[in-house]
């Protein structure tokens, strides 16, 4: 028997009708790519922040971006994830995709949870049940598998058809199975490839109520008007849009928060309509 919506999709379910918004952003630094942080990633995550918080239901910071940046990258992921805290309602996403043996996901989990303390993060399940099993045991908080990703490679393994199989299912498709049947404690979600819209309506399909993290929509060019058609639940919610490029690098000005912020309104315009249109909109 499955419990009650957890702390973490009640929450995120009150951000999205709040806000009227299913935008999370992606805080993923590359100095290479905007002359701004030459006054420091926290800096620039700050402006990005204060920009666009009442417009943005999560904040999704990429571990790798800032990992690759050293201690100093490690220090403003810190100050960041206070500063959202303090500062905003907004959830907080770790995004490292860790998956590992059950004594080493502990870790991870420890990490993730109370180290960093993220709302959720994201998981890979190629290790199986006990590999994410760590990160459940955490109830209050929201952990996304890794299900079918927006990368071209990801037809490799993931599109596989698994042979003992009746039913003809792909790996991705076992994937969001699987999680539905771990899904005791309603705090599971999947992560979909907006690249792949057809992938996200099968997914739908098998996991009626689960929450999807959906990124691809912008830089990697996701069609956003078939992503939320096909990932929205039966009441026009479950879905978390993740943009990152698209909206913290909408200007490499000065002007850059400005424009963040006008890349979000956007956003947050176009997904409103398209609600309407397909009848899960608030009028």
């Amino acid at each position: 028997m499955k419990h009650s919506t957890s702390k973490f999709i009640r929450t995120l379910n009150k951000l999205c009708l709040d806000k009227e918004s299913l935008l999370c952003i992606g805080l993923d630094p590359q100095p290479s790519l905007h002359p701004a942080f030459k006054n420091g990633v926290f800096n620039f995550n700050r402006a990005i922040i204060d920009a666009t918080h009442d417009l943005v239901c999560a904040y999704k910071p990429n571990l790798a971006f800032y990992e690759a940046l050293g201690l100093e990258g490690l220090d403003s992921l810190e100050k960041t994830v206070q500063y959202i805290r303090q500062n905003t309602n907004a959830l907080i996403i770790g995004d490292g995709k860790r998956g590992d043996v059950e004594h080493t996901a502990k870790a991870y989990a420890k990490t993730l949870f109370e180290v960093w303390d993220f709302d959720a993060t994201t998981v890979n399940a190629y290790g199986g049940y006990d590999s994410i099993l760590p990160f459940l045991e955490y109830k209050d908080k929201g952990i996304f598998i890794w299900c079918r990703s927006s990368n071209p490679g990801a037809v490799d393994i993931q599109d596989l058809h698994l042979s003992n199989d009746t039913n003809g299912r792909k790996v991705y498709e076992q994937i969001a199975i699987h999680s539905n049947k771990w899904n005791d404690k309603d705090n599971i979600g999947l992560i979909l490839g907006a690249t792949y819209p057809h992938e996200i309506k099968v997914a739908r399909s098998l996991c009626p109520t689960m929450p999807f993290l959906i990124p691809g929509v912008g830089a990697q060019h996701g069609a956003l008007e078939t992503t939320i058609k096909n990932g929205v639940d039966q009441n026009g919610l479950g879905i978390l849009v993740s943009s990152s490029r698209q909206i913290i690098y909408a200007s490499t000005k000065s002007n850059f928060a400005q424009a963040a912020r006008e890349a979000a309104q956007t956003f947050n315009t176009h997904t409103t309509k398209i609600l309407l249109d397909i009848g899960k909109g608030v009028d």
